[in-house]
C-alpha cells in the first residue's frame, strides 16, 4: 500500500491549519501563534509594504534582533573585479576576432586547432567567472541565538532549549579502507557537540554490516562516558581525541582549572587503552569465533556418537558453518568472515542497534569518583547513537552511498524525526563544537524557513606543506562556494552539509521567485502548486514541480512527514516572520523508544521498501549518479529553495584527503565521471526550472561542461611541441598586434586573480597549485571520464580504471611518506606523453633554429614559450613520478638528454630545415 493520500499533502500545503494542529498536538496554546503571526492591517497605504504585509511601525514598536547578517565585498575591491572581468571579455572577442580575420597560411592545421581551443576556452572560462560576479560573506549571532531559543522567557519560564533537534548522519562500508578507529574518533567528536544533548540522534550507517564497525562503535560509546564529560568540564577543543592529543601547541592555554593536568593525564591513558582495544578487536573476534566454532563442531560431534552408540564413525567428516558471532553467544546477523548465504557484502539481514540510549530531557549532573575524574557539576549525558545496517539482498539495486542515506533517512524519521540533518563522512569529524549552532542561525533566522540545506567548507589534515596537487581545493571552497552564495547558495559536495528534512523529501518552498526572460531579468512570486490526487495528472511543466507522493507504506513515516516540516520552522516572534512557529513549541520531551517503534524502523530500512516509490527520483538522496550530491542539491535549487555557505572563524569540520598522486586522480576523475553524467542525463542545467537564476544555471551548467575542456587542453599542450617540429607558429609572426593582445589578456587575468585572492582571502601559492592541478587533472583524470562517459552514451561500454600494481610505502615514520608512493595507473599515460614529446620537441626545435642558414629565432622563442608554460604546469606530475627526491638515478636525466639528442639529429637529417646546407647536399647532413 503506498501512501499518496491528498489529504496529507493539502496538509503540507495549507500552512495555517498545518500549524494550529500540531502545536495542539505537542501541546502548546495557539493563542500565542496567532498573537505573533496575524498581519495588522496597514492603514496607510503608502507606507504598507504589500509584499509582506508590514508597515514601519511594525518594526518600531517592537525590536527584533537577526540571527545572521551578509558582509557585503567592499566596493573598492569588487567593482574593479567585475569591471576587469568585462574587459577581458570584451578583449577575448576582439582577440578571437583578430584570431580568425588573420590566418597563417603557411601552417593551417596549427592555426585551426588554435583558434578552436581559444574559443572553447574563452567559453569555458566564462562559464567559470559569471558565477563569481556576487561574492558575499556571512556572519552568525551565537548571542542572539541564545537569547531567543534558550533564556527564560513568558513561554518558557525555565529557560529550557527551544531549538530544533538535529539528526546526524555518518556513513561508512569497510572498515578496511575506512578504519575502525578513525569512524570512532569522528563518533566522538559529535557526542561531545555543544548542543542540548536531549536533541541531538547520531546514526551511523554500516553499509558492509561489518561486526568490527559494531564491536568499535559500542567501544567508542563506553569511552565516550568520560571524554564527554571531560570536554565539558575543560571546553577542549576540538573534541576529537586523536586531533586533541596529537596538537603540538601548549594543552594548558586558557586553562583555569586546577585538576586539569591530572585530568589530561588520566584521559590520555583511558584513550591509549582505548585504541589498543580498537586495535586488538580484529583479533580479538577472531579468536571468539574459533572458539565458538569449534564448540559447535564438538557439539555435532556429540549428537553423532549419541547416534551411534557413542562411537565417531571414522568415514563421518562433521561440516559446520563458520559463523560470525557476537559477544553474547549469538551468529552475527551481518557480514561473516567467511561469506555465506543471508551473509554476505550483498546478501545480510537489516540491523539496527541503539547503543546508547535516548537521553533524559533534564541535566544529569556527575560527581566525584575515585579513580576516575571529578565530574560535580558536570552534566554527563550522552546524546543517542544508533547503528544501522540496512538489509542487503541478491537481485535489488541498493544504489550504493545514496542508497544508505535514504535508508538513514526513513529510519530516523521513525525513532527521532530531527527536522534537520547533518551529514558526514567518516573522516570528518567536528572541529567547532559550536558548528551545528552556528548553523542553526541560518535555519532559524527570518526566511530560514526558504533554505533547503547548509554547506559548511572542506577543510582537510595530513596534506604536505606544498600542497603539490592542491588537495585543500581553497580556490573552490573559499571562492567559487562563497561567490555562489551570493547566488541561489552554493552546491552539495557530499559532506559537512546540514540540511531541512522537509526539502530532502522534495516538497517544494514555501515561497520562492521565477526568472524569465533571456538572462532572467523578469522576476515573479512563483505560484503555489496545489497537491493532485492519485488520478490526476500533473498539471506543473517540469517534474521536478510536482509534489511527492509515494513515500512507502509506512504509516507512522508518513505521519512524521508534517511533524518535522512544523518544527523545522523559525520561531514567530515578529510579524515579519512568515511561516513561523509558536515560542515555545518544542520544550516537551522526547518520548521513550518502545518495541513497535523499532520495529518500525527496521522495516523501513528493508531492502524492498523503496519498490514502486519516489525514493531516490524525486525524495531523498538521488540514485543514477556517481555525483549523486551535486545532482540532490541541484534539485532542491530546482525547486526553488536557496541554500546558505557556512564559513566559521573556527574551521567547523575537518578531515582527510588523498595526497598520492594516483589516488588523487582517481578522485579527480570520479567527481569529472559524475559531471559528465550529468551532462548526458536530465539534470542538465539547460533543462531546469524558471525557479533556478540565470547566473546559478550557468554555474551548474559549468559543472556538466567542464570535464570536455579536456580535449581541447590536450591538443594545445601538444601544440606547442607541434610549432617546434613544423619550425612554424600558430600565427604568420609575433608582429605587434598579436604581443599587444597577448599581453593584454595576461595582465588583466593576472589582475582579476589578484584581486579574486584579495576577496576569497585565498593564498597566491593555492591559486598557482590549482592552476597546475587543472592542467594536470585535465590531460589525465578528465579526459577519462569524458571518454568513459561518451562510451557509455553512444555505445553502452563501461570501462573503469584501475591501479595495475603499487610500490610499497617505504617510511613508515614519516606521516608525508604516501606522498612519495608511486602507484602505476593508466591515467598517467597522456600527461607522460606531453612531457616527453614537449621535451624532444625543445631540443628538436633548438637545433633545427641553430642549424638553418636564416634561423627563425621568433617562432623559436614563440614555441618555447609555450612549451615551457605546458612543462611548469606538469612539474607536480614530475615530482609525482620521481618519488623521494633524489631517488631518481643520474643515468635517467643522461640517456634522455642523449635520447632527446638523437631523435633531434634523426629529425634535421630526415627533414632539413629549408635553405640550409643540407638540402643542397641531397639530404646529407653537414655539421
Amino acid at each position: 500500500m503506498l501512501f499518496s493520500k491528498a489529504s496529507l499533502l493539502k496538509c503540507l500545503v495549507d500552512k495555517s491549519v498545518k500549524s494550529r494542529h500540531l502545536a495542539l498536538h505537542w501541546g502548546v496554546s495557539t493563542s500565542a501563534s496567532a498573537t505573533t503571526t496575524a498581519s495588522s492591517s496597514c492603514s496607510d497605504e503608502d507606507s504598507c509594504d504589500h509584499d509582506t504585509g508590514m508597515s514601519m511601525q511594525d518594526f518600531m514598536d517592537k525590536p527584533w534582533k537577526p540571527l545572521t547578517r551578509k558582509i557585503k565585498i567592499p566596493p573598492e575591491i569588487i567593482s574593479p573585479y567585475r569591471i576587469l572581468i568585462m574587459l577581458r571579455m570584451v578583449v577575448l572577442a576582439f582577440f578571437l576576432a583578430w584570431r580568425i580575420k588573420t590566418p597563417n597560411h603557411d601552417a593551417m592545421v596549427l592555426w585551426g586547432l588554435s583558434v578552436t581551443c581559444e574559443i572553447w576556452f574563452a567559453f569555458s572560462w566564462i562559464l567559470d567567472i559569471l558565477p563569481k560576479f556576487n561574492p558575499i560573506n556571512r556572519m552568525a549571532d551565537l548571542a542572539a541565538l541564545k537569547d531567543k531559543f534558550e533564556s527564560p522567557s513568558p513561554t518558557n519560564p525555565n529557560g529550557r532549549s527551544d531549538l530544533p533537534a538535529m539528526d546526524v548522519f555518518i556513513s561508512t562500508a569497510d572498515p578496511e579502507k575506512e578504519p575502525p578507529l578513525v569512524t570512532g574518533n569522528t563518533i566522538l567528536s559529535i557526542l561531545a557537540v555543544e548542543y542540548p544533548v536531549e536533541k541531538v540522534a547520531i546514526y551511523i550507517s554500516d553499509d558492509g554490516g561489518a561486526i568490527l564497525t559494531f564491536e568499535a562503535m559500542a567501544e567508542a560509546v563506553k569511552f565516550g562516558e568520560v571524554w564527554v564529560p571531560f570536554c565539558r568540564k575543560h571546553n577542549i577543543e576540538p573534541r576529537n581525541p586523536e586531533s586533541y592529543f596529537s596538537q603540538k601547541t601548549d594543552p594548558t592555554k586558557n586553562k583555569k582549572r586546577t585538576d586539569f593536568v591530572k585530568d589530561r593525564r588520566w584521559i590520555k591513558r583511558e584513550y591509549d587503552e582505548f585504541k589498543v582495544r580498537i586495535n586488538g578487536l580484529p583479533e580479538v573476534i577472531r579468536k571468539r569465533c574459533e572458539m565458538y566454532n569449534k564448540n559447535e563442531e564438538m557439539r555435532e560431534k556429540n549428537l553423532v556418537k549419541e547416534k551411534n552408540n557413542g562411537v565417531l564413525p571414522p568415514d563421518h567428516k562433521v561440516e559446520v558453518t563458520k559463523a560470525t558471532w557476537m559477544a553474547d553467544g549469538t551468529h552475527w546477523p551481518g557480514t561473516w568472515f567467511e561469506s555465506c548465504a543471508d551473509h554476505s557484502k550483498g546478501d545480510h539481514a537489516g540491523i539496527l542497534q541503539i547503543m546508547s540510549k535516548v537521553p533524559e530531557s533534564d541535566p544529569v549532573m556527575g560527581g566525584p569518583d575515585e579513580g576516575k575524574l571529578d565530574f560535580t557539576g558536570i552534566d554527563i549525558r550522552l546524546p543517542m547513537f544508533a547503528y544501522v545496517s540496512r538489509e542487503k539482498r541478491p537481485g535489488y539495486d541498493h544504489n550504493k552511498k545514496a542508497g544508505a542515506m535514504n535508508a538513514l533517512v526513513r529510519a530516523s524519521a521513525i525513532i527521532s524525526n530531527g527536522p534537520f540533518i547533518l551529514n558526514l563522512d567518516c573522516d570528518h569529524y567536528i572541529y567547532n563544537s559550536m558548528a551545528i549552532r552556528e548553523g542553526m542561525c541560518y535555519m532559524m533566522d527570518r526566511g530560514g524557513d526558504r533554505i533547503c540545506y547548509l554547506q559548511f567548507p572542506q577543510r582537510f589534515e595530513g596534506i604536505d606543506p606544498s600542497d603539490r596537487y592542491a588537495n585543500h581545493n581553497t580556490v573552490f571552497f573559499d571562492g567559487n562556494m562563497r561567490a555562489l552564495d551570493g547566488l541561489q547558495g552554493p552546491v552539495y559536495v557530499g559532506t559537512g552539509c546540514m540540511f531541512r528534512r522537509h526539502a530532502l523529501y522534495g516538497f517544494l518552498p514555501p515561497r520562492s521567485n521565477e526568472y524569465s526572460g533571456v538572462f532572467g531579468q523578469n522576476k515573479a512570486p512563483a505560484k503555489n502548486i496545489q497537491p493532485q490526487s492519485d488520478e490526476q495528472e500533473p498539471l506543473t511543466g517540469h517534474p521536478d514541480l510536482n509534489l511527492p507522493k509515494k513515500f512507502g507504506n509506512s504509516t507512522m513515516f508518513t505521519e512524521s512527514i508534517a511533524v518535522a516540516e512544523f518544527q523545522g520552522r523559525p520561531l514567530a516572534d515578529h510579524i515579519s516572520v512568515k511561516n513561523g512557529r509558536p515560542p515555545g513549541s518544542l520544550l516537551a520531551p522526547r518520548p521513550p523508544l518502545d518495541a513497535p517503534t523499532v520495529a518500525e524502523a527496521i522495516a523501513v530500512i528493508s531492502c524492498w521498501y523503496e519498490d514502486k516509490t519516489e525514493w531516490g527520483d524525486r525524495i531523498g538522496w538521488i540514485y543514477g549518479s556517481v555525483t549523486e550530491d551535486v545532482v540532490t542539491g541541484y534539485r532542491m535549487h530546482n525547486r526553488g529553495w536557496r541554500s546558505v555557505y557556512c564559513i566559521t572563524k573556527r574551521d567547523a569540520f575537518r578531515g582527510t584527503a588523498p595526497i598520492n598522486l594516483t589516488d588523487r586522480l582517481h578522485q579527480v576523475l570520479r567527481w569529472a565521471t559524475g559531471s559528465v553524467e550529468i551532462f548526458f542525463s536530465r539534470n542538465n542545467a539547460l533543462l531546469a526550472t524558471q525557479r533556478l537564476k540565470f547566473l546559478q544555471r550557468i554555474a551548474y551548467l559549468n559543472v556538466g561542461i567542464y570535464p570536455f575542456t579536456s580535449f581541447f587542453l590536450v591538443i594545445y599542450c601538444f601544440l606547442p611541441a607541434l610549432s617546434l617540429f613544423t619550425g612554424q607558429f600558430i600565427v604568420q609572426s609575433l608582429n605587434i598586434a598579436f604581443l599587444c593582445y597577448l599581453l593584454t589578456i595576461t595582465v588583466v587575468l593576472t589582475l582579476i586573480s589578484l584581486l579574486e585572492v584579495k576577496w576569497s582571502g585565498i593564498a597566491l601559492e593555492d591559486w598557482w597549485r590549482n592552476e597546475q592541478f587543472w592542467v594536470i587533472g585535465g590531460t589525465s583524470a578528465h579526459l577519462a571520464a569524458v571518454i568513459q562517459g561518451l562510451l557509455k552514451v553512444i555505445a553502452g561500454i563501461e570501462i573503469s580504471f584501475k591501479l595495475t600494481s603499487k610500490s610499497a610505502n617505504e617510511d613508515e615514520d614519516d606521516i608525508y611518506a604516501d606522498l612519495y608512493v608511486v602507484k602505476w595507473t593508466s591515467l598517467f599515460i597522456m600527461p607522460l606523453t606531453i612531457i616527453i614529446v614537449n621535451l624532444i620537441a625543445l631540443v628538436m626545435g633548438f637545433s633545427r633554429t641553430v642549424y638553418s642558414v636564416i634561423p627563425q629565432w621568433s617562432k623559436l622563442f614563440g614555441g618555447a614559450f609555450f612549451s615551457f608554460w605546458v612543462l611548469a604546469h606538469m612539474y607536480p606530475f614530475c615530482k609525482g613520478l620521481m618519488g623521494r627526491s633524489g631517488r631518481v638515478p643520474t643515468i635517467v636525466y643522461v640517456w634522455a638528454g642523449l635520447l632527446s639528442i638523437t631523435v633531434s639529429l634523426l629529425w634535421i637529417t630526415i627533414s632539413p630545415p629549408q635553405g640550409s646546407d643540407a638540402t643542397a647536399s641531397g639530404g646529407e647532413l653537414k655539421i
